[in-house]
């Protein structure tokens, strides 16, 4: 194989996995692939997807009031289908195992929304009525990832 297609393939297999990034103080956790910031604690309850939708919108954390509940795409690449009993990086500190709620309703009916099971890593859809938890997420170009140091703090000026 042509050394060139080789490091193109490895280039593109990286950008396909999410760096983590925590930041303990404002409770968040990056990702630097997608430039998504995620919120690190959950809450220990379970809502149906309605009681959800309603919660994001007043949450405030980390300095940010504009969190919203992230749709199936982004949600599913926190899965990591490598893990079993809680199946997403370590960098997230509290995710109890179970269902988490997107923000993507199913499409043959208005009444069923996607879910990212945690425990396993998969995914099905459920009935709005369903209760499971949240982990909402902001995209904010002011977090340069550039500024994050190895001990996974953010570097304030």
């Amino acid at each position: 194989m042509d050394k060139s297609i080789f490091k193109l393939l490895v280039a593109v297999s990286l950008s396909l996995h999410a760096e983590y990034i925590r930041d303990s103080d404002k409770q968040v956790v990056l990702d630097a692939s997608s430039g998504l910031v995620w919120q690190d604690n959950t809450l220990d309850s379970t809502l149906h997807w309605t009681t959800a939708i309603k919660t994001w919108e007043a949450l405030e954390l980390g300095g940010y009031s504009d969190w919203r509940l992230p749709n199936y795409s982004e949600l599913s690449q926190l899965a990591d289908r490598s893990k079993s009993s809680t199946a997403v990086s370590s960098m997230f500190q509290n995710t109890p195992s179970g269902d988490y709620w997107s923000s993507s309703t199913y499409a043959p009916t208005s009444d069923t929304a996607w879910h990212v099971y945690f425990s396993y890593g998969s995914s099905n859809t459920y009935d709005k009525s369903y209760s499971g938890y949240i982990r909402c997420v902001i995209e904010d170009s002011r977090y340069d990832t550039g500024k994050y140091n190895r001990q996974n703090r953010y570097d304030r000026e």
